[in-house]
């Protein structure tokens, strides 16, 4: 397991997105155990969560599921670390703020106003998500 990503004074500082297609409420807990968003959607051992809109705009675009794109301000309830699917493959040094958690994270708000990204960079990114899954190439790793 990596180390924690921020101490608890560092926490109280950043703002915390989920982009998700769940529709909940202020005070809701997102907790580890659903079917993921991704690869073979097997039961996440993690949750995630990002300090940058940009992150959770992709989550909510990315999601599972049939209903509205949502993207929720959340708090975390215990340790996170830095997401190693993006962090350590994709992008050192964390510069997507990404991150992950065994511990729930409690809805505090939604932005309800936000940009999508371009319909031809959400086609690009949903076509190489389902290349890699024909591949049997699972895009998160506990």
């Amino acid at each position: 397991m990596n180390k924690p990503a921020e101490t608890a004074k560092n926490i109280s500082l950043e703002t915390f997105y989920h982009g998700t297609k769940a529709d909940l409420k202020q005070g809701d807990l997102i907790e580890p155990g659903f079917n993921s968003n991704y690869g073979q959607r097997n039961k996440a051992k993690y949750i995630y969560l990002t300090a940058t809109l940009d992150a959770a705009v992709w989550g909510a675009e990315l999601a599972s599921g049939e209903g509205r794109e949502r993207i929720y301000i959340v708090e975390p309830t215990g340790p996170i670390e830095d997401d190693p699917n993006l962090t350590d493959k994709k992008f050192p040094g964390n510069p997507t703020k990404s991150y992950r958690s065994l511990y729930p994270f409690r809805v505090i708000g939604e932005i309800t106003e936000w940009q999508g990204h371009a319909p031809e960079q959400l086609k690009a990114m949903k076509d190489n998500l389902e290349r890699l899954k024909q591949l049997g190439i699972e895009a998160i790793e506990d």
